[in-house]
């Protein structure tokens, strides 16, 4: 690279203007990646390599600036070797300045952790660009802390914001900070408080983040924030970026000989360390050492081998349960209980109709009164045993407690997955007692059964050769029982209690203001019971009122809950016959079909727009396939 032949004066301005003519048609990365490694080579110790760069991107039009910027930082060795190549081109150029500060962090997100610390690291390097540095702070703060970008932005842009908050604090310097310290707290309250709103656990577990870091920047020597959350990947990167080295003190490559000097003189230096740390521990006389060693030789062990540790007995009738889970001082009798109640109610199924809303309500209220490893899936495996038995009243007994007053968020969403649990054992007989329950969190939509559907039509083909078959041996015939769809006459209990009051504001509870998180959690219920009920008698009344619901809540601007009704339209399209569906609902199919077009081109979630194009996919196919069907 050589622009100045001789030592004569010569303009540059027509080689940065074919610069950024070739950047803006696409050829930035053939041209950069030979261009910029020669020019932070050259301006390392060359001052007019460095005003000759500076020139060179100061002439660039405003019009092309962006790409020559964004190519520059995303091929430069580092943050000095950015500010070598820039200068101060951000504070002479507002176009620059645009770009830097709020195209690439606020209107972007798609570039790597390099590229933001490259960025960043560039503002911090010089006095005229830390004013720049405290500003981007600012603004990536308060997008942070606003809950409509938290809600309307899609979580790898909230990841993005995050890791630019981080790096931009561990550039500051302590009079920075001083000088901003309200400032940094208010946001963070604000910020903090939006995440833990959000019902996606990766943008909490951000929001803790972000908060543990700025508050243990701004409160050095008090209390500091500390949450609890599982640390992955993504956390463990987060935290990295607060103790990268900044660029102010980045060190040159040693030379060969120098850096094996220091490798030799390394060792000695670590087990100078490890002698000091050993010693500096305080040494206990060896009198008090030996007199404690033998002050128990003279006790002799307690032979304990044959021993047998004494088991409570467990209440062998239901009502003997609820005296025990709601008056019992006795600990052990009272853990015993808890996990004999499922097999108890199972295997006493008219002794629990009996009492079956009474123990509901005792299990619904039921708290933990010592450490027993699994209660809570105990608890709800109990939950689930009394409502499968009894489900008609015991169903409508939850359901109106879904929508009464003095309960908390988890006791609401324990009553959902209680009902999700036992629709799914009552919809299908023959795994019933053996549903795993590992997943009651979590429950989903199997959309597609895939490998299941060779086994159900050869099912079929051997049920009708069976009906078909005369046998003459002699002996036990091995026919293979089946029991109905307990699901069938029971559904409507289930899902339409579910539905009615969701609008209807409570002094405590709020499904359409700041209880979405349960709102979530009761749209994909109602996908789940709408998926159950397939085949049964009150499934096209279910899925007219589900596609209402889906319509009155189509605009909701929490991620979570936009899924879920997403989820609700696979499950009506999925479970509801297709005849029934043009017949009763063509009206709300129209318009949920457009309301499709619009969540697949421009929610800002990527599942939702994944579910949207799924949706219209079964459209398509249940199209295609009545008009395959003869009339």
């Amino acid at each position: 690279v050589c622009f100045v032949p001789g030592g004569s004066d010569c303009s540059i301005s027509f080689i940065s203007h074919v610069l950024g003519k070739v950047c803006v048609q696409g050829r930035q990365k053939e041209i950069l990646s030979v261009l910029v490694p020669q020019l932070a080579d050259l301006t390392r110790s060359d001052c007019i390599w460095q005003r000759i760069c500076w020139r060179l991107l100061e002439c660039v039009p405003d019009r092309w600036m962006e790409a020559v910027l964004l190519g520059f930082v995303q091929r430069a060795p580092g943050a000095d070797a950015l500010s070598r190549l820039l200068g101060n081109l951000v504070v002479k150029n507002k176009k620059a300045e645009f770009v830097v500060t709020q195209k690439l962090l606020l209107l972007q997100y798609g570039h790597t952790t390099a590229v933001l610390q490259n960025l960043l690291g560039y503002l911090a390097l010089d006095s005229l660009r830390r004013g720049l540095l405290i500003k981007v702070l600012q603004e990536l703060l308060e997008t942070w802390g606003s809950s409509s970008a938290v809600k309307h932005s899609p979580p790898e842009q909230q990841q993005y914001i995050s890791k630019a908050i981080l790096i931009c604090i561990s550039h500051l310097k302590e009079p920075e900070i001083e000088s901003c310290r309200q400032e940094l707290l208010r946001s963070m309250m604000e910020g903090v408080k939006c995440h833990l709103d959000s019902n996606l656990p990766q943008i909490r577990r951000l929001g803790m983040v972000v908060a543990e870091s700025i508050s243990a920047k701004i409160n050095t020597d008090g209390p500091v924030l500390k949450f609890q959350y599982e640390e992955d990947d993504e956390v463990r990167e987060l935290k990295s970026l607060l103790a990268q080295t900044p660029p102010l003190c980045v060190v040159p490559s040693l030379p060969d000989d120098d850096r094996n000097e220091k490798a030799d003189t390394a060792p000695p230096l670590a087990l100078g360390g490890n002698k000091s740390s050993a010693t500096a521990a305080p040494a206990m006389p060896d009198e008090e050492s030996d007199a404690e060693l033998d002050s128990d030789d003279d006790l002799v062990p307690y032979d304990m081998s044959e021993d047998k540790e004494l088991k409570t007995k467990a209440p062998v009738y239901i009502r003997d349960c609820i005296e025990v889970l709601t008056g019992s001082e006795d600990v052990d009798k009272w853990e015993a209980t808890v996990k004999a109640l499922e097999s108890l109610v199972r295997k006493n199924p008219a002794a629990t109709r009996e009492v079956s809303v009474e123990l509901a309500k005792i299990l619904l209220h039921l708290e933990e009164k010592t450490c027993i490893e699994g209660f809570v899936e105990l608890r709800q495996r109990a939950q689930v045993a009394v409502l499968t038995t009894d489900p008609i009243r015991v169903a409508e007994y939850l359901t109106s407690q879904f929508y009464s007053l003095n309960y908390s968020l988890r006791q609401r969403m324990d009553i959902l997955d209680v009902l999700v649990l036992a629709a799914q054992e009552l919809s299908y007989p023959k795994s019933r007692g053996k549903t795993k329950h590992s997943d009651a969190q979590k429950p989903c939509i199997q959309l597609i059964p895939g490998s299941d559907s060779s086994k159900d039509w050869r099912k079929i083909v051997d049920e009708r050769i069976k009906s078909k078959t005369q046998r003459f041996a002699t002996g036990q015939s091995q026919v293979e029982t089946s029991s109905p769809n307990e699901f069938n006459s029971v559904a409507g209990h289930f899902f339409f209690p579910l539905i009615q009051h969701f609008d209807r504001p409570l002094t405590t509870f709020d499904l359409l203001g700041e209880d979405h998180i349960v709102l979530g959690r009761l749209v994909h219920t109602l996908a789940v019971l709408m998926y159950l009920a397939a085949n049964t008698m009150a499934v096209t009344a279910m899925g007219r009122a589900l596609l209402e619901f889906v319509w009155a809540l189509r605009f909701h601007t929490d991620s979570y809950v936009r899924q879920g009704l997403l989820s609700c339209i696979s499950s009506v399209l999925l479970s509801v016959p297709g005849e029934r569906l043009l017949e009763d609902t063509t009206e709300e199919l129209l318009e949920a079909q457009s309301w499709l077009g619009d969540v697949m081109e421009k929610d800002p979630d990527g599942d939702c727009r994944r579910l949207a194009l799924q949706n219209l996919l079964l459209m398509e196919n249940l199209k295609k396939k009545l008009r395959t069907v003869p009339s």
